[in-house]
């Protein structure tokens, strides 16, 4: 089955170029020109991916994202912004969003198919025979994707999802910065330094207990 991608952006010349090399490599594509399209195509045509211009009308790309993250269906979706910023407050904001990666304009298609190719047959980031791991009143559900503290599901998104089961793997142990890049995020992607410490400090929020405790200058460890 052809993966789905829907891109995302207001310049009809980057919709036209992206469109004909993503379906010359196979893909099924749909196009939105704003993003209040951009939340009724997503409904309609539910993509694996989304290439999501940032300054757009109607709707710039940080709403669309929040938006389309109240959904569970999009919870697996990959969100990957395109934008002309490349400051690292943008890119803060993007991961507050529900981003997962970022592409600076302007776009390589070679490069950028590249990466898509990596995201789209990125496998868990950890194997793990329990279908479920459990931590007093804190609950992961490996094989549904889903977290529950208390019986109530948090919802994370997938680079949350992915960072926490990951360091829950091995309680107690500190894992590195770089050791937690190259699990849960593609090997291409250039990713800011504060990054990780945003992704960390919102699954503090959401779980409401620091489960994940930073070592400075070390790495991170999950002490549940």
């Amino acid at each position: 089955m052809k993966k789905k991608i829907l891109i995302v952006d207001d310049e009809p010349d980057i919709l036209d170029v992206l469109k004909y090399n993503l379906e010359k490599e196979g893909y099924e594509v749909a196009q939105a020109k704003n993003g209040n399209k951009a939340i009724s195509k997503a409904n309609d045509f539910r993509p694996d991916l989304i290439l999501l211009d940032i300054m757009m009308p109607k709707k710039d790309g940080f709403e669309v994202c929040r938006e389309l993250r109240k959904k569970s269906k999009f919870s697996e979706t990959y969100i990957v912004f395109l934008t002309a910023k490349s400051d690292e407050i943008s890119e803060i904001a993007g991961f507050e969003a529900g981003g997962d990666d970022f592409v600076v304009k302007p776009i390589r298609p070679r490069s950028l198919l590249s990466r898509i190719k990596n995201i789209l047959k990125k496998e868990r980031v950890i194997e793990n025979k329990k279908p479920v791991l459990e931590f007093g009143n804190l609950l992961i559900d490996i094989q549904k994707h889903k977290v529950f503290v208390d019986n109530n599901e948090i919802d994370l998104t997938k680079k949350e999802f992915n960072i926490l089961l990951f360091l829950s793997s091995k309680p107690d142990r500190v894992f590195s910065r770089e050791e937690i890049y190259s699990k849960v995020w593609e090997s291409n992607t250039l990713v800011g330094e504060r990054t990780l410490d945003v992704h960390i400090r919102k699954i503090r929020k959401k779980l409401q207990k620091e489960y994940i405790i930073t070592l400075k200058g070390v790495g991170y460890s999950f002490r549940p």
